[in-house]
């Protein structure tokens, strides 16, 4: 099958038209068309419905997208690797990560890698973990984070960190003398938490079940923002990591209490594709981060303990 034809359909379904498509890859329009109808013609089946505001993958192009665009972006970053070996180091490196953990350290690794690595462009796509190990099963990231234990997730993992949860409270709903909340406390309360699909709510659940008490489970929201959102607004109260709404606490907008008799933490690794080398790219994006996140654990901006293999790499 043609590798033209190829990235020139995944680049018409990432953009939903012929014409950016075509402003993205330079290429004019009946090119591009040409390229998609000898595609279709070598399936023996539609992959667009056309209509007047665009083209819209039909459920065989959506199967063939979902197959093909990891396999085709690990030709072009195996080719850009290859070219670049005797070069500065060069490439695309594509990284996953968690809404939370992508408030922050996204903007400070873009910074680094842009002054570090000028040749190389990070792209960023934030999702849950659900969907972080489906692209990386489909080669569509080259590094993620995500939550442990690593033995879940048969990718190679690092143990990058260990970042505490906090139970987070529209200000002035209670007491605000108390730093501590008790799961006795917490069942008291509305709460608005993840789905059952999520690993922070299997975690709660868990911790809460040892604890001998029911949530009081609300709202199932399955989004970072919209869940401070609500709480900030006097709706309800969550769990987030202590890292995650540094801006909120210092603002005074929310606040924050640990869990007692102990305070909850979560798992933070750094997942590599199993079966797939690291490129020179990846490799150096990897040491990047890797000193990134020690440097922000141990001056304070990152609320968290460091892992073993975070030790070992600083």
């Amino acid at each position: 099958m043609d590798l033209r034809q190829l990235k020139t359909f995944i680049c018409v379904a990432e953009s939903g038209s012929l014409s950016r498509a075509s402003d993205r890859l330079r290429i004019a329009q009946p090119a591009l068309s040409r390229q998609i109808k000898l595609l279709e013609h070598k399936v023996g089946v539609p992959l667009f419905d056309r209509h007047i505001r665009g083209m819209e993958l039909t459920e065989a192009g959506s199967d063939l997208l979902r197959r093909v665009s990891g396999i085709v972006r690990q030709l072009e970053t195996t080719m850009q690797d290859i070219q670049s070996t005797h070069s500065e180091i060069s490439g695309n490196v594509a990284l996953a990560l968690m809404p939370t953990v992508a408030m922050v350290i996204a903007s400070r690794l873009v910074a680094r890698v842009s002054q570090e690595l000028p040749q190389v462009t990070l792209r960023i796509r934030e999702g849950y973990s659900v969907d972080i190990i489906e692209w990386m099963q489909r080669g569509e990231v080259d590094i993620s984070f995500l939550y442990g234990p690593a033995s879940d997730l048969h990718l190679r993992c690092r143990d990058l960190l260990w970042e505490e949860l906090v139970f987070i409270s529209p200000p002035g709903i209670l007491n605000p003398q108390d730093r501590v909340i008790s799961f006795d406390g917490v069942a008291k309360l509305q709460l608005v938490v993840p789905g059952r699909r999520y690993a922070m709510r299997r975690l709660l659940e868990n911790v809460a079940k040892k604890a001998g008490v029911t949530l009081n489970v609300a709202y199932e929201v399955d989004s970072y923002f919209a869940t401070k959102s609500m709480v900030m607004s006097g709706i309800c109260h969550s769990f987030l990591p202590r890292a995650s709404v540094m801006e909120e606490l210092a603002s005074g907008a929310m606040e924050a209490r640990s869990l007692e008799p102990e305070s909850l933490w979560r798992n933070v690794v750094l997942g590599l594709p199993q079966e797939r080398a690291n490129t020179r790219a990846t490799t150096a994006v990897v040491d990047i981060l890797t000193r990134e996140v020690a440097a922000m654990i141990e001056s304070g901006a990152w609320a968290a303990r460091p892992g073993p293999d975070l030790v070992q790499e600083s």
